[in-house]
């Protein structure tokens, strides 16, 4: 199967599934704080998901039982939501994926649960600024590999692992489309990026090693070493030759702003 280039109003139908998700990540800023469960996250963003007219992407998909994917610390990605309570200096990756209109929205925040250590925030940073770095490339004209080269050269200046097994893809009326975007290439290599194009980019990036497992669930991935991990994800399209960002991160950080006024 070749990769679906999308019309401008098929972009337009992604825009608003990828900005459910957004507004489902924005709740969930409003809510992680030590003590709360993933499970209890996950019920609220299947409301909300619903609730704005869409269904949930994740849950049944390859039989996966949950609207959210919560990966805690050292999970990197895929994480199953339970009842075990969040503690203090626990990051979250909450990836979150919504059907409306036929198409999919896939999005991803890492959340830092109250204060963490200085090696996390900037694991953390670095993660989200690779992230747009590699937006930057998809560019029409470009090849895969400039975007992906983009992401790994930041994460790995900062010392960090680049996970290799693990891919963004491509999005529309099923989850996963070609083509895979990886986080690690060389310039100038792989498919050229042409208008219409829709990418769910989404680094995953390691504090320790790059290498990861997988828990005998069947579906939560690990680092190898056990040190922590993070993840951001954007639903990109090629608009007019450029990068045209489909979800946003603006919910999260007005909730999460919002909170921090309201501690100090």
């Amino acid at each position: 199967m070749g990769i679906k280039y999308k019309t401008r109003e098929e972009i337009e139908l992604m825009r608003e599934s990828a900005q459910i998700v957004s507004r489902t990540l924005g709740l969930m800023a409003r809510e992680i704080k030590p003590g709360v469960t993933p499970l209890h996250l996950d019920k609220l963003a299947e409301e909300f998901i619903r609730d704005n007219g869409a269904v949930p992407g994740f849950l049944g998909l390859y039989d996966f039982p949950n609207t959210l994917c919560t990966s805690i610390n050292e999970q990197v990605v895929h994480g199953i939501p339970s009842n075990k309570p969040l503690e203090e200096g626990d990051i979250i990756s909450v990836d979150c994926g919504a059907v409306k209109n036929g198409f999919y929205g896939d999005h991803a925040y890492t959340f830092a649960v109250g204060e963490v250590s200085e090696d996390i925030k900037t694991l953390l940073r670095v993660t989200k600024e690779s992230l747009y770095l590699g937006i930057e490339q998809m560019m029409k004209g470009n090849r895969m590999g400039d975007l992906s080269h983009a992401i790994q050269e930041h994460a790995e200046k900062h010392g960090f692992g680049v996970v290799r097994e693990l891919v963004g893809h491509g999005l529309g009326r099923t989850m996963h489309e070609p083509p895979n975007v990886p986080n690690y290439g060389r310039r100038g290599r792989g498919p050229i990026f042409k208008e219409g194009l829709v990418l769910a980019i989404e680094p995953m990036i390691n504090l320790g090693t790059k290498r990861i497992s997988q828990l005998n669930d069947g579906w939560t991935i690990v680092t190898a070493d056990r040190l922590p991990s993070a993840h951001f994800e954007h639903d990109v399209a090629i608009v007019d030759g450029k990068p045209d960002i489909l979800s946003t991160f603006d919910f999260v950080e007005e909730a999460l702003a919002e909170r921090n006024a309201l501690v100090v």
